[in-house]
This record gives structure tokens, C-alpha cells and sequence, in this order.
């Protein structure tokens, strides 16, 4: 009875051991594959655009986004969200899961102007993000219908005020640089004007080239086609220096305009929340990305950009000059969007 007793105890610890050995084993597997599954990239990294495709900041995405690919491995898809001067899209994301796999195009509109136009947005541009890199600046351009009987800024202003009220301007957007813009010259001139948005730089410019709205500001590059064909008047630039891409187009400083000066940027961001390393590596592909050759031609010579590439916490730093400054513009004006 006794070694019978003995035999059953030494099975029990055999099973025990058995029943261990078995747990551990599955507990590494877990482990192993809880590691593999948490290596970041393991799946498709989407960047939202907040505005429409064909526009510079949808091509700012595509042309990183390709670099940052090569380099991650994995897929970068840009997905456009146009809409509100990129609210939907970064509402959108401010809500996504902070894991990484979501980025978002931002802009001066977006991060900067958007909190003071807008009453109700549906995210705050610091509390709901991280930033990862500011990419560039970019100049914009006072482009006028080349039918308008006007050579320069100062015959436009002149045009202007003989028909107070009745002129009208084009932007890419309520809420955007080039609404501002086009805002802050009505205040300056002192001449009331009716502001008439659009989803994107595309429609605006195709509608001002064809009469439909006399004038706007945007990128050289956005209306560098229709110039070209002799359809839009470049003016002025509105950078406090001339642009390489058109040396013979004034600032509005020059042109009669002093203090006129907006110039707005591209940004990229993540979801509050995502893990500081994923928002690091991000901040050197992209950075990285900019250095080339390839990148920075397609930015200066194509998208007449001032490349920057910031680290995230210069971005943060720029952001808490730029939303004030742009609040005491928005007030200066008057402008609102809801």
C-alpha cells in the first residue's frame, strides 16, 4: 500500500512537471508571438490627407510616403478626407488608435488657423496629436484672372475700390492660408470683399483662370501651369523674400504692401498616445527622406517649398508661436468659418 502510495505521488509530480513544462512552452510561443505581432511596422501605415488629391500637401504625402515605405517596408497609402480647411481629416485622426499605423498631412490650417475660425472643431491641434516633423514652408502668391484689367498690386487695389463689395477672391478652403490671406488683404486695403471657398487648390484656380472669380492667393506652383499658358497673373509673392521660382514676381512688400507677410507650412503628425520610439523613427525617415536629392528637388523646383525638418519637439515649440499669431490674425479680420 505504501509503494503504491509512493507510485501515485511520483505520477502527480511527473503530470505536474508534464503540466509545466507545458505552460512555459505555450507561455514562450505567447510571448514570441506577442513580440512579433508588436514589432512596429507589421502592417500598412495609412497617411491622411485632409484635403483633395492633386493639391500640394496631397503630394507632399505621396512623394515621403514612398521614401518612408523603402525604408519601414511596409506599405505608406495615402488617404485623402478633404473638408472644413482640413478639420474632417484631422478630426479623423485625432480620433484613431495611437498605435502608429495613422498619420496626418497637416498644415498651418489645420494646426494653426482652424482653432480660432472655427466655434465647435472636433479636435484640439495640441492635446489630440504628436508631433513627428515640420516638413516645409511654403510661400503663396497673389494670382489674379489674366482678363482682369490689372498688371500689379496696386491697379488691383485700384480696381478694387471702385467697386467696394462687389469684388470677390477664391481659396482652397474656409479656414485655410489662402482664405486668410485673401482676408487679411480686404482688412488691409479696407475694402469689404466676398471670400468664395472651394474644396481644394485644383477647383479655385480653374475657376479663377476661367473668370469666374477674379482673383486668390495660393502656391506658385498650384497656378504655375495656368501662368504659364496666360491664363492667371502672378502679382506678388508672400514670403518676406522673392521665390527662385519666379525672381521677377515682387513681395507685397515691394509691391506696395508693407507687413503683408504669410507664409504657411506642411506638417506631419500622430495620434496623441503613439508610442514615443514609433513617433522618433518616423521623425528620422522622414528627415532622412528630406535630404534627398530626389525629394528635394521634387519640393523646391516642383513645389516651390523652403525644406525644413524639424525634430517633434521644435514642431511643438513652432505650434505655440503660430497658433497665437494666427488667432490675433483671424480676429484682425474678422473672418469665420462656423
Amino acid at each position: 500500500m505504501h509503494h503504491s502510495k509512493r507510485r501515485a505521488l511520483r505520477g502527480v509530480a511527473a503530470l505536474g512537471l508534464l503540466a509545466t513544462g507545458t505552460a512555459l512552452a505555450t507561455l514562450a510561443t505567447f510571448s514570441a508571438g506577442a513580440l512579433a505581432q508588436d514589432k512596429w511596422p507589421s502592417r500598412p501605415i495609412t497617411w491622411v490627407v485632409p484635403f483633395a488629391a492633386g493639391g500640394s500637401t496631397d503630394i507632399v504625402a505621396r512623394t515621403i510616403g514612398q521614401e518612408i515605405s523603402k525604408a519601414l517596408g511596409q506599405p505608406v497609402v495615402v488617404e485623402n478626407r478633404p473638408g472644413a480647411a482640413g478639420a474632417v481629416g484631422a478630426g479623423y485622426v485625432a480620433r484613431a488608435r495611437p498605435d502608429g499605423y495613422t498619420l496626418f498631412g497637416g498644415t498651418i490650417s489645420t494646426h494653426a488657423i482652424n482653432p480660432s475660425l472655427y466655434k465647435n472643431l472636433s479636435y484640439d491641434p495640441v492635446k489630440d496629436f504628436e508631433p513627428v516633423c515640420l516638413i516645409a514652408y511654403v510661400p503663396n502668391v497673389l494670382m489674379v484672372d489674366a482678363k482682369l484689367p490689372v498688371n500689379n498690386v496696386q491697379e488691383l487695389i485700384a480696381y478694387a475700390r471702385k467697386q467696394p463689395g462687389r469684388l470677390s477672391f477664391a481659396s482652397s478652403g474656409a479656414g485655410t492660408s489662402t482664405h486668410l490671406a485673401g482676408e487679411l488683404f480686404a482688412e488691409t486695403i479696407k475694402v469689404p470683399m466676398t471670400h468664395v471657398p472651394y474644396k481644394g487648390s485644383p477647383q479655385a484656380i480653374q475657376d479663377v483662370a476661367a473668370g469666374l472669380v477674379p482673383f486668390l492667393f495660393d502656391q506658385l506652383t498650384a497656378g504655375d501651369a495656368m501662368i504659364k499658358a496666360g491664363k492667371l497673373r502672378a502679382l506678388a509673392v508672400t514670403s518676406p523674400r522673392r521665390s527662385t521660382l519666379a525672381p521677377n514676381v515682387p513681395t507685397m512688400a515691394e509691391a506696395g504692401v508693407p507687413g503683408f507677410e504669410m507664409v504657411s507650412w506642411q506638417a506631419l503628425y500622430a495620434p496623441r498616445g503613439t508610442p514615443r520610439e514609433v513617433v522618433q523613427r518616423l521623425n528620422a525617415e522622414v528627415v532622412r527622406a528630406l535630404k534627398l536629392p530626389a525629394v528635394q528637388q521634387r519640393m523646391t523646383q516642383q513645389l516651390g517649398m523652403e525644406v525644413v525638418g524639424s525634430s517633434p519637439a521644435e514642431l511643438a515649440a513652432f505650434m505655440g508661436k503660430e497658433i497665437p499669431r494666427w488667432a490675433e490674425l483671424v480676429k484682425k479680420s474678422g473672418a469665420t468659418a462656423n
